[in-house]
């Protein structure tokens, strides 16, 4: 799971951004002004069905992380967290 679902900057961020872009999810902020600090994303494949596969983008570290528990779903109250 992506570590910015629980980052205080998340909405802010440039590169929770990229992510969103790459899960094609709808934007926290359209004009985040944070740049993250030494963002390591996971890019993985994922096999949806036979011969069908999605690619899964994850910050799992960040020099700029800093733990608000919940804030991304402060943020959306009432949808799922993006797994």
């Amino acid at each position: 799971m992506c570590i910015c679902v629980n980052c205080k900057w998340v909405d802010r961020c440039k590169t929770y951004h990229d992510v969103e872009e790459k899960h094609e999810a709808d934007h926290l902020s359209l004009t985040p002004d944070l740049e993250a600090k030494n963002p390591f994303i996971h890019v993985s494949l994922v096999e949806e069905s036979k011969g069908e596969f999605t690619m899964e983008w994850d910050v799992r570290s960040c020099s700029s992380f800093y733990e608000e528990i919940g804030k991304w779903s402060k943020l959306r109250p009432g949808l799922e967290i993006p797994a």
